[in-house]
């Protein structure tokens, strides 16, 4: 986690210059883009050698005030504040006692009386947990997929050699993924199935890897998402995602369209 931390830190330090917290650039040329680690941590009122521990992540006992005002200086949104948090503070799990996550009956039943709404139960690792029918019309056919083929990361991401026989999702959608990925990471850093899902992704997609260097948090989980689809084109469609209250890491996603979706 302590790469992850300074990965996070000098992505967000180069997305920012001088100019965007109120310091003057100064006559000599900058070798590299975005903020020093003396400025950001004139930015944030500590000592540039407390910060520099802390991107490399030799520090303990860090705290909320600290965090905060780094936050603040890197003008962190809420999602990549929680990620900070996270990263700054990896929660203590034990390794290999995750429980399989199971889908409740009674949204099974929710899900199956959306007819015309595309909609799938994500988990932890955005494996696809539960779809109904006109999820399979238009995101992909799950039921035809193995286990681990069932996983929304891998449908989004998927390389170029799928292309033409599976969906391709928008860039609202591909940061969503990302976001969704860098903050149940951080929840489960002791994850191995999640750490090799992070590993494969980076291998195979050029696209997943430009959005996770970039190291931005900003989940939008509403709003417009457009679909190309292989058979239907492009679908263009209204996203709601609701976090279950008695699993945090379970989600369902639901796609809205003017227009039913008919079974294919």
């Amino acid at each position: 986690m302590a790469s992850d931390l300074g990965n996070f830190l000098r992505a967000r330090r180069a997305a920012l210059s001088p100019g965007d917290i109120g310091l003057a650039a100064g006559p000599a040329r900058r070798r590299v883009r975005g903020l020093r680690r003396e400025e950001l941590a004139l930015a944030a009122g500590i000592s540039v050698d407390y910060y520099v521990r802390l991107e490399q992540g030799r520090t303990r006992n860090v705290s909320d005030a600290v965090i905060d005002s780094v936050a603040d200086a890197l003008r962190l949104g809420p999602d990549e504040r929680s990620y900070l948090r996270h990263l700054v503070r990896p929660p203590r799990q034990s390794p290999g006692r995750t429980a399989p996550q199971r889908v409740r009956p009674g949204l099974r039943r929710l899900m199956d009386q959306l007819h015309d709404a595309p909609a799938v139960v994500l988990g932890r690792r955005l494996d696809v947990l539960a779809w109904n029918r006109a999820a399979l019309a238009v995101l992909d056919d799950f039921a035809t997929r193995s286990a681990p083929e069932r996983n929304f990361a891998r449908l989004v991401f998927a390389p170029d050699r799928a292309a033409g026989s599976r969906p391709r999702f928008d860039d609202a959608t591909a940061e969503e993924v990302v976001g969704a990925l860098r903050l149940s990471a951080a929840r489960h850093p002791d994850d191995p199935g999640l750490t090799a899902l992070v590993d494969e992704l980076l291998r195979d997609s050029g696209r997943f890897r430009r959005l996770w260097s970039s190291g931005t948090v900003r989940r939008r989980p509403h709003g417009l998402r457009t679909v190309h689809h292989p058979v239907r084109g492009a679908l263009t469609m209204y996203l709601e995602t609701l976090t279950l209250p008695d699993d945090p890491d379970q989600t369902l996603l639901t796609y809205t369209n003017e227009n039913p979706v008919q079974d294919a």
